[in-house]
Parts: structure tokens; C-alpha cells; sequence
């Protein structure tokens, strides 16, 4: 038997193990899925509002694009690596390595999101007698709503499919399935990979729904338009 053949059997073995495995893949999903989620969250509730406030402010571009290339530009086992120095191994560790890398996407967003809303749009509010707070909460925050949930969607994915590293750091998910060939054969290692790659498609056509459902209704009316 070639090595083809091989990869097919190990491929095609996979899906009997899903099904011989399921309640183990589902205990795992859930984990993965707390894994993934409270980071997430994390960078949500503290991305989101500095973006905006930024992109209120047109100010601090280098600021959101220079976390983003930096979050980039660090490989998700280099953050463990080094997180492990300062808080060990365990669930910590996992969490804020998938938080430095959901967050950049969130920032760079909410801030293009708001900061690139046309300057007249924001400046006839004012003329309208609308304060800064108005202007933000009625003007740009509705405009830029659809841009702010794409880098969700971003980040959402990319911590979906970044959290098999988990299981480097002890904090178990999927990754203790991919990662643990000696227990669960090749045939497991590529059933928690077809697993984790459902996962983040479900994730992103989730957020893609939000997207559609969030977009202001003269866009919707457009893409209909377009679709047809």
C-alpha cells in the first residue's frame, strides 16, 4: 500500500471514529468552546470600546495598526512559550495567549469602523446641535456596527481555530484529540482536526448571519438588489 493510500484510509477512518467518539468529541467541543469564548469576550469588552473611542478621536492609527501587526507577528506557541515563565501551565496561560491574539483584529476594526465614517455625515450632526456623545451613539456607532462585528467575526474564527494550542499549555479542548496521537490513533488526530475546522465554519457563518442582520437596512436593500 503507497503512501495515497495510506493518507485515504487514515482520512476515511476518521469519520467511523467520530461516530464511535462522539460523547468525547462533544465534552471536548465544550471545553474548546470556554476556551475559546472567554478570551474572546475579554478582548470584546476591551477592544471595542478603545476603537471606537480612537476612531471618535481620529486619533491613534499607529497605535491600532502597530497592535495589530504585532499581534500578527506572534505565533500563538511563542506566547505560551513565553506566558509559561510568568503564570505556568494551565487554563491562564491558554486565556491570555488567545486574548493577545483575538484582540488586535477587534481594535484595528472598531477603529477603522468609526474613524472612517465620512467627516460631513458626523459634522452636519453637530451642525444639527447633536453633542459628541450624540454624534457617536446615533451617527457613527450605527454605521460602523457591521465593520466592528466583522473584526468580532475576525477574532472569533481565529481563536475557534487557534485553541487546539491549549492543550500545550494543560487546559485540554479538541487539542488534547489532535495532539495525542499515541491514544487516539492518526484516525483521531484528523477527526478532531475535520472537528475544529467545522467548529470555525460554524462560528463564521454565525457572525456572517450578525453581519447581514446588523448591516443598516438601505445596504441590505442593496445587496438584495445585487443578489438578484
Amino acid at each position: 500500500m503507497d503512501e495515497s493510500e495510506e493518507l485515504m484510509d487514515v482520512v476515511f477512518g476518521a469519520f467511523p471514529f467520530m461516530i464511535d467518539n462522539v460523547g468525547l468529541l462533544l465534552a471536548k467541543t465544550g471545553d474548546h468552546l470556554v476556551i475559546s469564548l472567554i478570551p474572546l469576550l475579554a478582548a470584546i469588552v476591551l477592544g471595542v470600546p478603545i476603537g471606537v473611542w480612537l476612531g471618535h478621536a481620529h486619533r491613534g492609527e499607529f497605535l491600532a495598526v502597530s497592535v495589530t501587526n504585532i499581534g500578527r507577528a506572534l505565533p500563538s506557541l511563542a506566547l505560551i512559550a513565553i506566558l509559561i515563565g510568568f503564570v505556568g501551565i494551565g487554563m491562564l496561560n491558554a486565556m491570555i495567549a488567545l486574548f493577545l491574539l483575538a484582540f488586535p483584529p477587534i481594535l484595528s476594526y472598531a477603529f477603522q469602523a468609526v474613524d472612517s465614517i465620512d467627516r460631513d455625515l458626523t459634522r452636519a450632526a453637530r451642525g444639527m446641535g447633536m453633542s459628541p456623545g450624540q454624534v457617536l451613539l446615533k451617527v457613527e456607532l450605527p454605521l460602523g456596527l457591521p465593520m466592528i462585528i466583522a473584526g468580532i467575526r475576525t477574532s472569533a474564527v481565529l481563536t475557534v481555530s487557534s485553541a487546539t494550542i491549549a492543550t500545550i499549555a494543560g487546559s485540554g479542548g479538541l487539542g488534547d484529540v489532535i495532539l495525542n496521537q499515541v491514544a487516539y490513533g492518526m484516525e483521531g488526530v484528523v477527526a478532531g482536526a475535520i472537528w475544529v475546522a467545522v467548529l470555525a465554519i460554524l462560528v463564521d457563518q454565525a457572525f456572517a448571519l450578525l453581519l447581514r442582520v446588523s448591516a443598516p437596512a438601505g445596504v441590505r436593500q442593496l445587496q438584495s438588489a445585487n443578489a438578484v
